[in-house]
């Protein structure tokens, strides 16, 4: 069984690509979606994923117990795919509906610590299923002027190392092109 990391930049294609990974896998697909409609902008994004989406794939929606969900999905006849890891850690960031500070030190929930612990050590068992998580490259601009965004670049990057380091295959996609940084090439 395989775990998959695809990464890259808004709209770079990492989602097309990992689609077309659990297309190709020839296994049943389950599509985990981590986000949630907040806004009409939102709403519209979620709508243009779920288009592209084979009818046949079973779509389940998580936004926070990733790991106890992949404990539950993961089995050697389907591949799961996740979309997306920084949207999963955004949720967990603002579980507790409240505003952060643009100066100073960000405490971050109790919830985000332990689901991103849950994650890791799944993670670290044997891998029971196929996975292909999607994830966004947040770090290759400037740093962020607000103690909130800098701590989510921060987190999103350290997350992003620690899946990396644990998943068999890394793929960087920019401009629709991907690149094998660890494993298997496309």
């Amino acid at each position: 069984m395989s775990r998959t990391l695809v990464f890259g930049g808004a709209r770079s294609g990492k989602s097309l690509l990992a689609e077309r990974l659990a297309r190709e896998s020839g296994k049943e697909v389950v599509y985990v979606a981590t986000s949630h409609a907040g806004d009409a902008e939102m709403a519209a994004r979620i709508a243009h994923h779920r288009e592209r989406r084979p009818a046949e794939w079973q779509t389940v929606e998580e936004a926070r117990a990733l790991a106890a969900t992949l404990r539950r999905l993961c089995v050697p006849e389907r591949i799961v795919l996740v979309d997306c890891l920084t949207l999963w850690l955004s949720n967990l960031m603002f579980s507790s509906q409240r505003d952060y500070p643009e100066v100073g030190e960000i405490v971050l929930p109790p919830v985000f610590a332990w689901e991103r612990a849950d994650l890791l050590a799944w993670l670290d068992e044997p891998a029971p299923g196929d996975v292909v998580f999607v994830s966004n490259e947040v770090g290759m601009g400037i740093v962020p002027a607000g103690a909130v965004s800098r701590t989510f670049v921060d987190e999103a990057g350290r997350l992003n190392q620690e899946v990396a380091a644990r998943c068999e295959r890394v793929l960087f996609v920019a401009a629709g092109l991907p690149l094998a940084l660890k494993g298997a090439p496309c």
